[in-house]
């Protein structure tokens, strides 16, 4: 069993995708950064001087300058700045994978060979293959118009 588990963590795609999961993690912390200390401040400054972070509803009567006071309270609150950041993450994160992806397929159509053109058809009477413009079959001699052919499909 360790011998199979083994080769199932050692093949390609496994490591590819913890690979992948790894920079994933790297790219949110990134763009979380981004949202947090760049964007959402502007954002405030641009709104009248609005702490994104601190924009919350306390769910008992008394009112708190900062969330972190409300925390240390123990008061329960509704956290809608730290909603709104998180939805700004989400949004710039799967904006990036879109891009990511749409080049990767991109490149994909252009690696993939094309198929070539079609220079053979099947005869309707013996199932052999012949040359498109054949009017009429090499292997048994039948004439090749458009209503044999129907004729011939029943």
């Amino acid at each position: 069993m360790l011998k199979e588990f083994k080769e199932f963590a050692l093949k390609g795609n496994v490591v590819d995708l913890a690979v992948g999961v790894v920079i994933g993690a790297a790219f949110g912390k990134i763009v979380t950064s981004l949202v947090n200390d760049i964007i959402m401040p502007a954002v405030g400054l641009l709104l009248g001087k609005v702490d994104f972070s601190n924009l919350f509803i306390s769910l008992d009567s008394r009112d708190f300058a900062t969330l972190k006071e409300a925390k240390d309270a123990g008061i329960a609150t509704i956290n809608y700045g730290l909603f709104l950041n998180t939805v700004i993450d989400f949004l710039i994160i799967a904006f990036s994978i879109f891009i990511v992806v749409k080049q990767v397929n991109r490149f994909r159509k252009k690696n993939e060979p094309e198929k070539p053109p079609v220079t053979t058809k099947e005869c309707p009477f013996c199932i052999s293959s012949i040359p498109i413009k054949a009017t009429r079959c090499p292997q048994c001699t039948s004439p090749l118009t458009e209503i044999e052919a129907k004729a011939a499909q029943g």
